[in-house]
């Protein structure tokens, strides 16, 4: 028995895909014999209205003057075309979209985790990483790892967000304090505003005593020296 080919006509229901005139994302304006509206209003390429015009005839004024129509304001009642160079005005867009793209600031988050034990080395050279992330002006979110029985102690993770504060205090500033997440301890540092003023210097910790040891009695002054005694001589 012979197979017979697939039919090619469409099937009842099938989708059929359809021409759209409609210009594409891309293509924000309509131009010249894309504007399909029979009428529309004219502004002239010297910014001045000439009125509103069978669009045949507005792209007769275009085409003698060696320019395009082009449709600004589809939703106005007509729509609002206008006589200009639509390469040059492409060319000028890209360019200003170009400018304000690079006059954005785009600020990162950078994680750097820290263990409630982390050793001098590591945490040296973890500081100098968020140094230099600051310094970009990016934020850095500092992360204290628990693990087991350490989460019982989170006065241990504190102290090491205190420390690594104090090692950037002049060039960042705290913008989240502490918090507990599940078994992770967050904090985000961002760069210092210009002109914020700096952080003072702690002044000298406090001695702490240990609860019934009496505190030790301050040194009893040093005598002072007798004056000495001067002895006339006697006369020769």
């Amino acid at each position: 028995m012979t197979r017979q080919p697939p039919s090619q006509e469409p099937k009842i229901g099938a989708t059929t895909l359809r021409h759209d005139s409609r210009p594409s994302p891309a293509e924000q304006y309509r131009v010249n014999h894309r504007i399909r509206i029979p009428r529309v209003r004219v502004i002239g390429s010297d910014g001045q209205q000439i009125g509103i015009l069978e669009t045949p005839d507005a792209l007769r004024i275009a085409r003698e003057e060696g320019l395009d129509l082009v449709e600004i304001s589809p939703k106005a009642v007509p729509p609002v075309c206008k006589i200009m160079d639509y390469g040059r005005f492409k060319y000028e867009t890209a360019k200003k979209e170009r400018e304000e793209r690079s006059k954005r600031t785009v600020i990162e988050v950078k994680e750097m985790k820290f263990r409630p034990k982390t050793d001098e080395h590591d945490f040296d050279f973890k500081v100098k990483h968020i140094r230099e992330f600051l310094g970009e002006g990016n934020k850095a979110k500092l992360v204290i790892q628990f693990r087991g029985r350490e989460i019982v102690h989170p006065e241990v993770g504190q102290n090491v967000l205190r420390r690594v504060v104090e090692a950037v205090s002049d060039v960042g500033m705290v913008e989240q304090p502490p918090m507990m997440e599940g078994r992770r301890m967050l904090m985000i540092i961002g760069p210092r505003p210009q002109g914020a003023p700096k952080p003072k210097p702690a002044g000298p910790t406090p001695v702490v005593t240990p609860a019934g040891t009496a505190a030790p009695a301050p040194a009893a002054p040093m005598p002072e020296a007798p004056p000495a005694v001067v002895t006339p001589k006697a006369p020769s």
